[in-house]
């Protein structure tokens, strides 16, 4: 069962930018972790990054650290991934998934097996 609906993907040359967003229309998950993450073709899901429900704590994936930025705005029950510098090794499927905000605590949040909701993902594609 869907939660999350992700958008702003689509197509973009090398070094250019795109945000995407995940809102969780009718059903408040103010009050949990939002993580990104991808897949590209033929590959495994790869972690890109999570926030603490209250914003206080972020963490990327090496691959994106730098270049991504997470934020969300709980009094729109939305969570945005701002992507800049993109490159065509961002191609993939970006998928937003909600976790309870203890997946900090416990260390665990680049692990997908620890977040519950998941969006149906948006398509990101960086041309060279």
């Amino acid at each position: 069962q869907v939660h999350l609906v992700e958008s702003g993907g689509g197509l973009v040359q090398a070094g250019g930018s795109l945000r995407l967003s995940c809102a969780a229309p009718g059903r408040s998950l103010s009050t949990f972790a939002r993580g990104w993450f991808r897949q590209a073709p033929g590959k495994e899901r790869e972690f890109v990054g999570t926030i603490s429900w209250k914003g206080g704590r972020t963490y990327y994936g090496s691959s994106v650290k730098g270049r991504f930025t997470i934020y969300r705005d709980n009094a729109k029950n939305t969570v945005y991934l701002q992507m800049n510098n993109l490159e065509p090794e961002d191609t993939a499927v970006y998928y937003c998934a909600a976790a309870p905000d203890e997946v900090f605590t416990a260390g665990l949040w680049a692990n997908g097996n620890e977040y519950d909701d998941w969006g149906q993902g948006t398509q990101v594609t960086v041309s060279s």
